[in-house]
């Protein structure tokens, strides 16, 4: 696993319009190197606002669309359509307003779908997709994907694994279904942290003085069992995109003046 680098922006939007940009170069370099490119999206305000901002950013007809795979880290198990599910917000934010392949946006099952109301059925089910679109070249049970983003809650979850539930202790599932989440909905269906780590390039963003804390825990050491955020880590690289506010309590040597 690759150690965490820190960039530091002076405030959320030029936060979510940098961020934007480098996902842009990555998806255009996937896609040139191997023909398609595969991104796991995130939800909450800075997930979504990096999507607004690549939805404004001229680059983006840079990206061959049609060559891209969504994914999502976690899903709130609600019906489908609901203005609280990640997949309406993304959908709303950016990828109704882009030309994907419908068949490469790999959502997760709502509630009252194909599953009913039973979120770890549609955790199996999203693990088995996962699975189907592993190659050999990937060396497990989840692709590699190129990008995997995250959001960092005060609590420091990352998708919706958070500190001391179970979620976060799994090893072997890749997706599990999680129940009596301390933030609504309760239910809901997340990436653990072995297929996080499945990823190329791991991106957490976090803005806000509220993120403060979790930023300053995640990055001292703590365990991930605790710190979940402190466990998801890319096999290439895990970068920390903050913006100033959301870094104010790291030390300041954790990253260069440059990055500010």
């Amino acid at each position: 696993m690759s150690a965490p680098q820190v960039v530091v922006h002076r405030d959320k939007e030029l936060m979510a319009q940098a961020a934007a940009a480098r996902l842009i170069t990555k998806i255009v370099d996937a896609q040139a190197a191997r023909g398609s490119a595969s991104v796991v999206l995130t939800g909450g305000r800075n997930g979504n606002g990096l999507l607004a901002a690549l939805a404004e950013a001229p680059a983006r007809d840079a990206v061959d669309w049609s060559r891209l795979d969504l994914w999502w880290g976690d899903e709130r198990f609600l019906l489908d359509g609901d203005p609280e599910r990640n997949e309406t917000q993304a959908r709303a934010a950016l990828l109704d307003s882009v030309p994907l392949d419908p068949a490469r946006v790999h959502a997760m099952a709502p509630a009252g779908g194909p599953y009913g109301n039973d979120a770890d059925a549609a955790a199996e089910a999203y693990a088995a997709e996962l699975a189907a679109a592993a190659g050999p070249e990937d060396h497990g049970p989840v692709p590699s994907f190129d990008v995997l983003l995250l959001g960092v809650g005060p609590d420091t979850h990352v998708a919706s694994l958070f500190p001391e539930l179970p979620g976060v202790r799994e090893e072997e599932r890749t997706v599990v279904g999680v129940h009596g989440a301390p933030k609504p909905p309760p239910t809901r269906v997340s990436l653990t942290l072995p297929a996080i780590r499945a990823a190329r390039e791991v991106w957490l963003l976090a803005a806000g003085a509220d993120k403060a804390q979790a930023a300053a825990i995640a990055l001292s050491g703590a365990g991930e069992i605790q710190a979940p955020a402190a466990g998801a880590r890319g096999r290439r690289r895990t970068l920390w995109l903050l913006d100033e506010a959301a870094a104010s309590q790291l030390p300041r040597d954790l990253y260069p003046p440059a990055s500010a």
